[in-house]
C-alpha cells in the first residue's frame, strides 16, 4: 500500500469536514506526514469546499490545524 498524497489527504479531509469532523485527526496525521515526504511546509485549501467559508470558519481551521503541526492556507479565487 503506497502512501497517500498531499492531494488525496487533502481530499479526505474535505471528506471528513462533509462528515461532521468523522477521524478529523487521523486525516491532519496523515496530511502532516505527506506534507514532511514531500517536502511541502502548508497545506492548501479551497475555501469554497468548506462547511464555513467565513472568515471564522476559515480562522478556526487554521488554528486547529496549527495545533496539530499543519500550517493551512487558502487559495485565492
Amino acid at each position: 500500500m503506497s502512501e497517500p498524497t498531499v492531494a488525496q489527504a487533502t481530499e479526505n479531509i474535505y471528506a471528513s469536514l462533509r462528515a461532521d469532523n468523522a477521524d478529523i485527526d487521523a486525516h491532519i496525521a496523515t496530511l502532516k506526514a505527506a506534507l514532511i515526504r514531500e517536502g511541502l511546509k502548508q497545506a492548501v485549501f479551497d475555501p469554497t469546499k468548506l462547511a464555513q467559508n467565513n472568515r471564522s470558519g476559515r480562522k478556526l481551521m487554521q488554528a486547529y490545524f496549527r495545533q496539530r503541526g499543519v500550517s493551512v492556507r487558502f487559495s485565492d479565487q
